[in-house]
């Protein structure tokens, strides 16, 4: 039972470094675990009065916790909770190689990418979220459902500025765009640059509270943003920034 408990305990300690990897929380994270290192050492060096100092801090450190980490709680309990099992599987015997027609569900990365540098250059704003693997259902059923493969035309179309469905955002999962007009949180807490929309804030919003992903297609100047875990992230050109998306929804 003991080795099933270090098992148990790194799986855990592995999925929420996952979490806040690459987030500022990480910092806090670590900063958290070293007081806490420290406390037991006072009680072990028999140190009364910092032991004590120290151990008022880690009584309401569980208040602390919720108060400091309440998007990353929620998060990992969407991902704990997350019934999105089949794209899961999807992604393991893709990975495997054990059935060759399960490849043909991955999202075709590329054509969005070249939809949305066509679109940036004709200042067409778009919004996509690549759902990972925390279930967001509950966003599409508030826009349009579709069952739509994703295709350069199609994206094109569905942010055509005269289209019906290019307010919004629309979501894929694996090849399918399954819904256009969805309207997502929107964060209005986080100093962003002026020339950044509510796109950019919903954008910010959804991959704070999820696991998604999401590309922002800017209508002021063009620019084309990748945003994960609620941060813009840095990309060399299109190339790059295929390979990095590939990368996240693979994982």
């Amino acid at each position: 039972m003991n080795v099933l408990d270090v098992i148990l305990v790194a799986i855990l300690l592995y999925y929420v470094y996952q979490l806040l990897k690459g987030t500022v929380a990480i910092n806090i994270f670590l900063g958290i675990a070293i007081l806490y290192l420290i406390w037991r050492l006072t009680e072990y060096l028999n140190m009364r009065l910092l032991y004590t100092i120290f151990g008022g801090f880690m009584k309401v450190g569980i208040i602390a916790l919720i108060v400091v980490f309440q998007p990353e709680i929620r998060k990992f309990l969407l991902m704990v909770g997350s019934t999105n099992i089949k794209q899961r599987r999807k992604n393991f015997l893709s990975r495997l190689k054990i059935f060759k027609n399960e490849s043909t569900s991955l999202t075709n990365v590329e054509a969005v990418v070249k939809a949305c540098t066509k679109m940036g250059s004709t200042k067409t704003g778009a919004l996509i979220v690549f759902e990972r693997h925390n279930n967001i259902d509950y966003l599409v059923t508030i826009g349009d459902e579709t069952e739509i493969k994703v295709s350069e035309v199609i994206l094109e179309s569905i942010f055509f500025k005269n289209s019906p469905l290019h307010d919004g955002a629309i979501i894929i999962t694996n090849n399918v765009i399954r819904g256009t007009r969805v309207i997502l949180p929107v964060n209005m807490g986080k100093t962003i640059p002026n020339h950044f929309g509510l796109r950019h804030r919903a954008a910010i919003g959804i991959t704070e509270k999820t696991d998604a992903l999401a590309l922002v297609v800017s209508e002021e100047t063009g620019q084309i943003s990748f945003i994960k875990n609620g941060d813009f992230c840095d990309y060399t050109d299109t190339a790059d920034l295929i390979q990095k998306i590939r990368s996240y929804l693979e994982k």
